[in-house]
Formats: structure tokens, sequence, C-alpha cells
């Protein structure tokens, strides 16, 4: 029993250090892409766009 709960206790030891030191080396979240929903730049120009007045002859209607 002894050793059972020293493996749990070495094994809680070994993932909190790599988490708080390993996970920046192997790459583990470092590629988060933005949505565009959640983009400020992309958010600005549809704000933009959705002021600007639409003409008769756009080309951005699916009509």
């Amino acid at each position: 029993m002894l050793y059972l709960l020293a493996t749990i206790g070495a094994v809680t030891v070994a993932v909190l250090l790599w988490r708080a030191f390993g996970s920046e080396h192997v790459g583990v979240g470092s590629r988060r892409s933005v949505a565009p929903d959640d983009d400020p730049e992309f958010l600005r120009k549809l704000g933009e766009q959705a002021r600007r007045p639409r003409k008769p002859g756009d080309s951005d209607s699916n009509e």
C-alpha cells in the first residue's frame, strides 16, 4: 500500500512539474489561432463594411 501511495505521489509531482516547466518546450498550446469572431481587426473591418452604404451595382450581393 505504501508503494502505491508513493507511486501516485511521484506521478502527481511529475505531472505538475511537466505542466509548469515542460509544456513550453513541447509546444503544447503555443500555436493558438484566433477565430475570426475573436479577432478585433476582423470585427473592425466587418463593422466598417456594415456601416458603408451599399451601391446598387455592388458585386458583394448574392442575388
